[in-house]
């Protein structure tokens, strides 16, 4: 009787943890209902947030502005702004911006250049107004790891596997299903290849969607943390402000 017990005892425990099991599709479709569900995702077809930025640099934090432009299916601009007096270099702009097949960047301090190699694939890998809704169309495979903690929290990990470029690591919070730390791996110019991680966090409503309202970017260069002040969906933007000037 003893024996029929455990072994009564080890089906129980098979079948609770086969009942446990996740796949990564089915823990981007509860991340997708995390954010407001995919209908409410799917109304938004402009966003446009300003904000605020901090640079953090051995010489000190540098202040600075922040607009933030998408579009579906896959546009993107970000433009930054700091002034750089106090490090005698003036004021810095960088406006970034991706069509959908091409990228361009004009930048004060390292000239205008187009948006190439892997920095152009990690591009062409997100999708507006979250990969989540497009990454199956756009050719992408998605495999789940073992989860992990982050900062105290567990964390499913889900890693992209685009057509062309680098895999994208994207962790989801194992509690609230959000969208946490992303980190992706790119060439950049002067830098040579370099991993940034951006942690999203201060999750809040618009239109029935929830939005990070604040990002760290880290890499091995410095730390950039962005404050969003404002967030606007389905503005009119003007499809030209996406393209190379």
């Amino acid at each position: 009787m003893t024996a029929v017990r455990f072994a009564l005892a080890a089906v129980f425990l098979l079948v609770t943890h086969v009942a446990a099991a996740q796949t990564a599709d089915e823990i981007i479709d509860k991340s997708i209902a995390a954010m407001g569900g995919r209908a409410a995702l799917e109304k938004i077809k402009t966003r446009q947030m300003t904000g605020e930025l901090s640079i953090g640099t051995p010489a000190g934090d540098i202040a600075g502005t922040l607009e933030m432009y998408g579009a579906v299916p896959n546009k993107q601009r970000t433009v930054i702004k700091a002034d750089l007096s106090a490090f005698g270099a003036g004021m810095m702009t960088i406006d970034q911006r991706f069509d959908g097949t091409t990228g361009y960047a004009m930048d004060t301090m390292q000239g205008n250049r187009e948006i190439t190699g892997t920095q152009l694939e990690n591009m062409k890998a997100q999708g507006f107004p979250h990969p989540f809704l497009s990454y199956k169309a756009s050719g992408m495979s998605v495999k789940l790891g073992a989860k992990e903690q982050i900062q105290g929290k567990d964390m499913y990990l889900l890693t992209f596997e685009p057509t062309a470029g680098l895999p994208i690591k994207q962790y989801v919070d194992a509690t609230t299903f959000l969208p946490a730390r992303t980190i992706v791996t790119a060439d950049v110019p002067q830098m040579g290849r370099m991993e940034q991680m951006i942690d999203p966090s201060d999750y809040r409503a618009v239109d029935g969607v929830q939005i990070a309202h604040k990002m760290v970017l880290t890499n091995a260069m410095q730390s950039i943390t962005m404050t969003i002040k404002k967030v606007e969906n389905n503005v009119a933007l003007d499809e030209k402000m996406f393209v190379k000037p």
